[in-house]
């Protein structure tokens, strides 16, 4: 099935934003090493998207086997959390999932005195993990590796015999994730902290039941309506995103600067953030998305329709995420006739080269939620634009289409 999408002149509205599944996955796995099954329950609101439902389920069914999907979230800190619970599981997710690369966390587990097989290829999904109480200890990780793999790392530390020492080796990649579950690991009673700018120490003290998380809205989920406000020709457009605070430990809420250059403004009220169109620089955008890759795909579209060259680096991760993003941006940036490059396997950068567009396009989204929502918005540039396989934003934002309706655009499903 495809989405094609027309836009009214005007945008204005309040939109439903999803509560943040980086937040609620943490919050989750931290709370059932704090009190049980029971705890998981504490943890409110919870977003119906999928990477929180499969966690969920994973985490309420005593099953043998665990098939987390498409969820890259769920099977790194999963890996972790059953490798210190009691029993015998296999953890396993779609094709794509089991191409996806977990040794590093793998070593570094077995380093610390857990059991786990691979099932088929050395390095990669499907796993066999048979839970145990672990002593814990020092290791080292390159700093580069996803930050999912540290975090699932720090979040079990508090259950070790002797804490968790972890040093990192290199530039850090994504560093305000690791800060997000520092913070909401010391909400839940543990001492963690950086002792250095590559170090983390993780104190054997036990996490404290019973404490309640309220989970923040999702900045990632914010950012396509950034996108809307800046590609709007509404002068006026303005847009009220509920549940976003100024103080979040969320990465992502770094949006609102990265889009100022684009002319959109953000004003934090009571309640949660207001967007409305500002007076966008000439100049080009350069960013260093090291600490919100996230935003990549969104920034990408969003610049090269404003008709402003770009230069983002710091993108290595970008090749192991649902899908090759670095690849799949420049070949869905190609149909709509812009020439995005890459160097260096981390950097995406237009320099105002074009190409023919290809007629009628149709954006292919490679199982990859993000592709759907950051090309979305270029229907104000590509009026009718096509959405192949529009369903798969519901492993993060399942309202997205349903949102979008409600301010007015045309939708037509087409099989």
């Amino acid at each position: 099935m495809q989405k094609q999408i027309h836009f009214p002149s005007s945008l204005r509205g309040e939109v439903k934003l999803p509560a943040s599944k980086s937040l609620a996955g943490r919050a989750l796995v931290i709370s059932v090493l704090a009190s049980g099954e029971k705890g998981t329950l504490l943890v409110e609101p919870l977003s119906d998207c999928d990477d929180t439902q499969v966690m969920l389920r994973a985490l309420a069914q005593p099953s043998s086997v665990v098939d987390i999907h498409a969820a890259g979230t769920a099977m790194r800190f999963l890996t972790a959390l059953f490798s210190v619970t009691p029993g015998r599981r296999m953890l396993t997710g779609t094709p794509r999932m089991q191409q996806r690369p977990i040794g590093i966390l793998v070593d570094a587990l077995r380093s610390l005195g857990a059991t786990l097989h691979y099932e088929k290829n050395e390095g990669f999904p499907p796993l066999t993990i048979e839970g145990k109480p672990l002593c814990g200890g020092e290791i080292s990780l390159p700093a580069d590796v996803s930050s999912q793999y540290i975090s699932a790392l720090l979040m079990i530390g508090p259950t070790m015999g002797k804490g968790l020492r972890l040093h990192l080796d290199g530039t850090i990649v994504s560093r305000p994730y690791i800060d997000m579950t520092l913070g909401l690991m010391r909400h839940f009673g543990a001492h963690a902290e950086w002792t250095d700018a590559h170090s983390l120490y993780v104190s054997p003290t036990p996490y404290v039941a019973g404490r309640h998380y309220s989970v923040e809205g999702d900045w990632s989920g914010a950012s396509y309506w950034y996108e809307m406000v800046a590609l709007s020709p509404d002068p006026s457009a303005r847009l009220f995103l509920p549940s976003l605070h100024a103080d979040s430990w969320q990465g992502d809420a770094e949006v609102r600067h990265l889009f100022e250059p684009l002319g959109v403004v953000t004003t934090f009220t009571d309640g949660g953030v207001v967007l409305t169109k500002g007076t966008p620089s000439n100049v080009p955008v350069r960013f260093d998305l090291n600490r919100q890759p996230d935003l990549a795909q969104t920034l990408v579209v969003s610049c090269a329709l404003a008709e402003r060259p770009f230069h983002f680096t710091g993108l290595q991760n970008l090749k192991i995420k649902e899908t090759d993003r670095i690849a799949a941006l420049r070949c869905e940036m190609a149909k709509l006739g812009y020439i995005v490059r890459e160097a260096h396997d981390a950097e995406l950068y237009w320099e105002g080269e074009r190409c023919a567009p290809t007629p009628s396009p149709i954006i292919a989204t490679y199982d990859d939620h993000r592709m759907a929502m950051s090309f979305a918005p270029a229907a104000y540039r590509f009026p009718g634009l096509r959405i192949d396989h529009p369903e798969v934003v519901s492993k993060s934002y399942p309202a997205f289409w349903e949102v979008l309706a409600g301010l007015g655009a045309d939708l037509a499903d087409i099989s």
